[in-house]
């Protein structure tokens, strides 16, 4: 069985992009495409207003279905021949699309909904979906580029080897290079205690190029054709990930490096991309 790319719905611009977006890299990949909307029924009644259960549930269904069916068009729109499945369930969204995405290649979201599947300046629910979801997670911010490289933060843990690999893999199906990245910043830099060790800089950077080579070596021979800038910077991570993914068309990140607390689902460089990087976003979660 063919796994598809998953699309959560919620009636928003951001979603109707984002269903487009998820339409095209489909079509790239050759996998069918599935649209979900989900909704749960109101535990409280309405005493101003005379409606039946029954009553509130056709119309919430039927409004999701109104909305999978705009976010279907723009998915037909943008990829003619992608198949394009729709479902609308009774579930808590991010518990919905955490299920669909055991069986799925990529989960899809805007960034900006209704408050169902994406609220506020990226939303709980994006957060949830890409520390929990069995699957890489994109997120779609603003008008999607159509040009430019794609872009991968390299953490240099073990963990990370996921969306290096899934970056290589975009990369070289757009035929786009791919710029790696590894970026760094010890907590001296900022502190008082700073100006009272004495660092050696230049070892330092070197032994973050050496790490980085490392990274990206048995990629580099598995995919031949994707040509891939080196960069190694002394800056916050994801601050130098936001910078330099400004004329990027996709940017890969995964859940949490070296910096992170073990037991963490979701690092502050992907939290902070997750509100803040400038193109499509993909989170991508260690194999389990």
């Amino acid at each position: 069985m063919t796994t598809p790319i998953v699309v959560g719905v919620d009636g928003s611009e951001s979603a109707v992009t984002a269903a487009g977006w998820a339409a095209e890299e489909a079509a790239r990949h050759r996998l069918p495409l599935k649209l979900v909307h989900a909704y749960l029924l109101p535990t409280l009644g309405y005493p101003d207003i005379v409606l039946t259960a029954h009553e509130v549930h056709q119309a919430l269904r039927e409004q999701g279905r109104q909305w999978l069916d705009q976010a279907a068009a723009a998915a037909r729109a943008a990829a003619p021949g992608v198949e394009v499945e729709t479902s609308v369930v009774i579930d808590r969204p991010a518990a919905a699309l955490i299920a669909e995405s055991r069986d799925a290649r990529l989960v899809v979201l805007g960034s900006r909904g209704l408050g169902g599947f994406t609220g506020l300046l990226a939303g709980s629910v994006s957060v949830a979906v890409s520390a929990h979801a069995g699957c890489p997670v994109a997120v779609i911010r603003g008008p999607v580029p159509t040009s430019g490289p794609v872009v991968v933060g390299v953490d240099g843990s073990p963990v990370g080897e996921g969306a290096v690999a899934f970056a290589f893999e975009e990369a070289s199906s757009r035929g786009v290079p791919l710029t790696a990245v590894i970026a760094w910043k010890d907590f001296l830099v900022d502190s008082v205690y700073g100006s009272r060790v004495t660092v050696d800089w230049a070892y330092v950077e070197d032994e973050q190029r050496r790490l980085l080579a490392e990274r990206l070596a048995g990629w580099q021979e598995k995919y031949p054709d994707v040509a891939v800038q080196r960069v190694v910077v002394r800056e916050r991570p994801a601050r130098a990930l936001v910078d330099l993914a400004r004329d990027a068309q996709l940017l890969v990140v995964g859940t949490h490096g070296l910096g992170g607390f073990a037991g963490m689902l979701l690092g502050s460089t992907s939290q902070a991309l997750i509100h803040h990087a400038p193109c499509p976003l993909a989170v991508v979660r260690p194999k389990r």
